[in-house]
């Protein structure tokens, strides 16, 4: 459940993003809350990934995007990196050619401290144990299940105040999807603050604090997650029954 005396930490105010002459957000306010776990939810096409991009600066917006107070809109990914927002991308983006270890090192390039990466490398496969047994593995050569651990444990390498995760369950199977999103609660009540787009919505919203439902680019519900997953009207025609 939203916390109304947490600290504001993101928030979105009037998000546009045009692909030529096709406008994926419009003019979308949202805001995020320290410690929260909220969903994005929608059918696909609804400008949900877009908004994580513009968020971490692979696409260019119109509006603000406001970290921490600050207006982070249009920034460099890097810079955003370095300010504390780190996306686990859709679809893993691996460097499947390197070992797990290696593509955690790579996550902790903000990480300025030697002893800190460390530090990071050993909370990560307190999270994924498969991940620390397999850390001579190639990237390549894990299960999916496996390599969507490994693209959560790199973001989380980075130390990031705000954790942005693109469909974490897609493509795997129900026993895996159960495991990963007990994961990213463990990860929350360890005191991170998590965005998430996510077409398993049911699942989601059950982890979850607060929700936005896009449709055709604009968000057309809000709420507490435990009130949105009572919604059967909303759950039927936009989250899927």
């Amino acid at each position: 459940m939203r916390n109304s005396q947490a600290k504001e930490i993101l928030r979105l105010e009037k998000l546009s993003i045009s692909y030529g002459p096709i406008q994926a957000v419009k003019q979308v306010d949202l805001t995020v809350r320290e410690g929260e776990i909220v969903v994005l939810l929608g059918a696909n096409g609804a400008g949900k990934t877009s908004t994580l991009k513009a968020i971490s600066g692979l696409v260019p917006c119109k509006g603000r995007i406001l970290f921490n107070g600050k207006d982070i809109a249009n920034r460099s990914p890097e810079e955003i990196a370095d300010l504390g927002i780190i996306q686990s991308p859709e679809g893993r983006q691996l460097f499947t050619d390197l070992t797990v270890e290696e593509n955690l090192r790579i996550g902790g390039f903000t990480v300025r401290k030697k002893a800190e990466v460390q530090a990071n490398l050993e909370r990560v496969y307190g999270y994924f144990p498969v991940l620390k047994e397999r850390y001579r593995q190639v990237a390549g050569t894990l299960s999916g299940g496996e390599q969507q651990m490994l693209a959560i444990a790199r973001a989380l390498m980075g130390n990031p105040q705000v954790l942005v995760m693109d469909e974490p369950s897609l493509g795997l199977a129900p026993i895996i999807v159960a495991q990963i999103f007990s994961i990213i609660k463990e990860i929350q009540s360890a005191g991170k603050t998590i965005l998430i787009v996510e077409q398993n919505a049911l699942q989601t919203l059950k982890i979850a604090d607060y929700g936005y439902v896009y449709g055709l680019g604009k968000v057309i519900k809000e709420g507490q997650a435990s009130l949105l997953i009572q919604d059967k009207e909303l759950v039927e025609a936009y989250l899927g029954k």
